[in-house]
C-alpha cells in the first residue's frame, strides 16, 4: 500500500515470547517485540500462524502469546477494551481503519510514535508503516486497548 515505511524485514520463524503472568497486566514492549519479530511473514487470506497471516489473525496470534485471547474478526476485535484517543496511543493498542468497507476492515499493532506493524495483503508481508501516510491517515478510524498494559 503506498505510502508506508521502508521494509524492514525479520525472520517470520522467530520464537514467540511467553505469555506475561502476574495480574499487572501484559508487556506491552514484548507484545510489541513479538509483533515486529514476526515482520517478513507472509499475508495469507484466512492465515493466523507465521507461515502466512491477514491482519485480524496477526493481532490474535500476537496477543494470544500473553494470554489475551481475541475474537478472529476485525469488527469484533473493534469492539473490545477500550477506546484510546489518538493522543494518547500506546504501544500494543490496537489500531483500525476503514480499507475494503464502511467500517472497521483491517486492525493492527501499535508501536509507537507514529508506526504500526500489521500484515498488509497488498504488500504481501508483515510490516511496520506509518499512521500520518497519505494512506493511513484518512483511513484510520480509532483505537482500543484491550489489555492492560505493564512497562518495565
Amino acid at each position: 500500500m503506498p505510502g508506508g515505511a521502508p521494509d524492514r524485514t525479520a525472520s517470520p520463524a522467530a520464537a514467540p515470547a511467553r505469555p506475561a503472568t502476574g495480574r499487572a497486566g501484559v508487556d506491552s514492549y514484548a507484545l510489541v517485540g513479538t509483533a515486529l519479530a514476526l515482520r517478513g511473514a507472509p499475508y495469507r487470506n484466512g492465515g493466523a500462524d507465521p507461515k502466512g497471516f491477514d491482519c485480524s489473525g496477526f493481532t490474535q496470534y500476537v496477543f494470544n502469546q500473553y494470554g489475551v485471547a481475541l475474537p478472529r474478526a476485525v469488527r469484533e476485535q473493534f469492539q473490545l477494551g477500550k477506546s484510546v484517543k489518538p493522543d494518547d496511543l500506546a504501544p500494543g493498542d490496537l489500531v483500525f481503519f476503514a480499507t475494503t468497507e464502511r467500517g472497521p476492515s483491517h486492525v493492527a499493532i501499535a508501536v509507537g510514535g507514529d508506526e504500526f506493524v500489521h500484515a498488509p495483503s497488498s504488500t504481501g508481508v508483515v510490516r511496520v508503516e506509518h499512521l500520518g501516510s497519505s494512506y493511513w491517515a484518512p483511513r484510520f478510524l480509532g483505537a482500543r486497548r484491550v489489555a492492560p498494559a505493564t512497562t518495565h
